[in-house]
């Protein structure tokens, strides 16, 4: 019994120092370095419309197809745009040459035939004026009618009126057009050429663009369909930015800071890991998600966080389930984006 005393103690030691160990390395665990995030993919998507309503004349593409920023998606009917901008050019032109009139002044010729006017009404207003004198001597000598005489200088005054209308006809012609006849004129050919810069809008508003790089999920009108701002034609899916929506434990806000590097795995392509970073973190908290909830999770707040990955295959598909490894030991990041490649 003495020889088995200290056996026991010796027994009693080692389990004391076995629980020690298991207690640090379960406390080591409960602070780990690596912390590991679940999420799925997402993508930004736009829906795509013509800004003008018209008949569509064509789709140039199909679901699934890649597109590049710029290429054209699809087509209205335009031969009502391109009746209008050719009016709106030709009264563009129509109003130009009135312009240019009423900026070139009279023309030469102009003023030479109101010089060659106002010398025939004056010849005709002297020669009134002589037959009137003529019929007052005559009357003075009871050789013509008072009537007579009085005809004749009706007729002078007359004349007289005559040169006058026409010596002002002619500083009409060397004066040129008013200033504000001109102001009106140019006025109004602005107005013209604006409507010639809708015109060509509205033609250029028949294409649809792709406003960015990215992949068609839908197809939603078809040729012959009616579209209108209101109404997509396609649904564009971006192919970047791609981003895991994850949520972070309040626990670790202090330890998770914006452009941390981060590691990005799939269930999709277990062999491959995509380099990443944090982008985002949510600036208020919420409840679990239920597509994340656990029993021991149901009741905990957590926030959003978005870890944008570099794609450079495509992929990460929109919705498709990821892990996110973050090393907590890097030091802060100067900035909140990593280029990929870096």
């Amino acid at each position: 019994m003495k020889n088995k005393k200290p056996i026991f103690v010796m027994l009693l030691l080692l389990l004391a120092i076995g629980g020690f160990v298991y207690w640090r390395a379960q406390g080591q665990n409960g602070q780990s370095n690596q912390l590991t995030l679940y999420g799925n993919v997402d993508i930004r998507e736009a829906r795509l419309s013509f800004n003008g309503s018209e008949h569509v004349g064509s789709v140039l593409v199909q679901e699934g197809d890649k597109v590049v920023q710029g290429q054209l998606l699809a087509t209205l009917h335009k031969a009502l745009l391109l009746a209008a901008l050719d009016q709106a050019t030709a009264q563009l032109e129509a109003q130009r040459q009135v312009v240019a009139r009423l900026n070139a002044g009279s023309r030469p010729e102009e003023i030479d035939k109101g010089r060659a006017d106002l010398a025939a009404a004056q010849a005709r207003a002297k020669a009134a004026r002589d037959s009137w004198h003529r019929l007052q001597r005559l009357v003075k000598k009871k050789l013509a009618s008072t009537e007579d005489m009085e005809n004749a200088r009706a007729n002078a005054d007359a004349t007289k009126a005559q040169v006058n209308a026409a010596q002002a006809a002619l500083r009409l012609l060397e004066l040129g057009p008013r200033k504000e006849d001109i102001a009106v004129a140019r006025a109004e050919l602005a107005a013209r050429q604006a409507a010639v810069a809708l015109a060509k809008q509205h033609l250029a508003d028949a294409e649809l663009h792709a406003p960015a790089d990215g992949v068609i999920r839908d197809r939603i009108l078809e040729p012959g369909d009616m579209a209108s701002p209101q109404t997509p034609v396609l649904t564009l899916a971006f192919i970047d930015p791609v981003w895991v929506r994850a949520y972070l434990p309040e626990s670790m806000l202090g330890r998770v800071k914006p452009g941390m590097r981060a590691e990005i795995l799939t269930d999709s392509y277990p062999d491959k890991h995509y380099a990443g970073w944090v982008g985002y973190i949510s600036p208020t908290a919420e409840f679990t998600p239920k597509n994340v909830e656990t029993p021991e999770l149901r009741t905990r707040l957590v926030y959003q966080v978005r870890v944008f990955a570099c794609n450079p295959e495509d992929e990460l598909r929109l919705g498709m389930p990821a892990t996110v490894a973050i090393d907590l030991t890097q030091a802060t990041p100067a900035t909140a984006r990593h280029p990929c490649g870096d």
